[in-house]
């Protein structure tokens, strides 16, 4: 497992339809799960892959930065634009009287479920879900569950509308 993370990470500098294949094949092998069809793109920042399931059609874009520390599962029919950044754990910081540094991390698994695409640099937190037919506009950053078929927008992101109008 050891090798094939190495080889995964200096992989992601290689182009074209070559460099698509080698991070496919050594993903379906790291991952939890990968389904068929996943186009890992140059230069996507994988930590933790061990704890990623993905689906059937997936297109990561360039420059993603992806932390599945604490578990991320993407369903099928998901695009993620360039510059995303999903995040599954993030710093403790209760105790005021010790220094945020020394009180370890919080892992909490997100969530994209079916046909969802993350516009461009949009950033999600820890323990988030973004539920089936949901589109996160551009340098959005999702702070909390997104409702089915919602478009979502804003720091924090924001229902902008309802794909096919209001929500089920």
């Amino acid at each position: 497992m050891i090798i094939r993370k190495q080889l995964f990470f200096f992989s992601r500098g290689i182009t074209g339809n070559l460099g698509l294949l080698i991070r496919y094949i050594l993903l379906k092998t790291i991952a939890k799960s990968c389904g068929n069809n996943v186009a890992c793109h140059t230069n996507v920042y994988f930590f933790n892959p061990e704890n990623i399931s993905i689906g059937n059609n997936v297109s990561i874009h360039p420059m993603c930065y992806i932390d599945a520390s604490g578990g991320i599962e993407i369903g099928s029919d998901v695009s993620i634009a360039h510059g995303n950044t999903i995040m599954s754990a993030t710093h403790a910081y209760e105790n005021v009287y010790i220094p945020i540094a020394d009180q370890g991390i919080v892992l909490k698994k997100v969530v994209i479920k079916d046909n969802v695409w993350l516009g461009a640099k949009a950033t999600i937190v820890c323990g988030v879900t973004i539920h089936s037919g949901s589109i996160v506009g551009a340098n959005s950053v999702i702070t909390k569950d997104t409702l089915p078929n919602s478009i979502v927008g804003g720091v924090p992101a924001k229902v902008i509308k309802y794909r096919g109008g209001e929500p089920l």
